[in-house]
């Protein structure tokens, strides 16, 4: 793991460790890279509970409560669905925090409304959920990595904002 995905799991880990604070994930596009970033940190069973790979949406909506109709409506790549998995997280693991990734990685599977390198994260509490979208393609190796990057940045920073409240 490279030293900077490293640094940004250490700093999750001090910020839930030290507030007895849980995390979990539920990742599409990322396949459990945002969970391999975790749990590289000595320690992460302290914190991280596990996390779900819904590449399908069967699983999504069996494992995550995601709603059939949004992924009919609006595709699985998509804000809604984006919170969905991260309240649906924090319930079918049971944790206080959960973080999730839906997208087209590439190098296929981008329309001209949704194209590849097109990833919607998800980020927060069950009642506090925040989301950012990723639009740009640098190929399935480098969006997949980016995302994983900027899931644990903007989680970095929501638990930065909670501590500050």
């Amino acid at each position: 793991m490279e030293l900077e995905t490293k640094v940004l799991s250490q700093q999750i880990q001090e910020a839930l460790y030290n507030n007895n604070k849980t995390l979990g994930t539920a990742e599409s596009c990322t396949g459990g890279g945002i969970a391999e970033a975790i749990v590289a940190v000595p320690g992460a069973s302290q914190y991280f509970k596990g996390g779900i790979v819904s590449y399908t949406n069967e699983i999504k909506e069996k494992l995550l409560g995601v709603s059939h109709e949004v992924l009919e409506e609006q595709t699985a790549v998509c804000e809604e669905v984006a919170m969905e998995m991260v309240k649906g997280a924090c319930d079918a693991l049971g944790v206080d925090y959960a973080i999730s990734a839906t997208g087209v990685a590439g190098p296929t599977g981008g329309t001209p409304e949704i194209p590849t390198g097109t990833i919607w994260l998800g980020y927060g509490s069950k009642d506090d959920v925040r989301t950012f979208c990723l639009t740009e393609d640098y190929g399935r190796g480098v969006n997949l990595n980016i995302a994983v990057k900027k899931a644990l940045n903007l989680f970095i920073e929501y638990l930065n904002e909670q501590e500050k409240q």
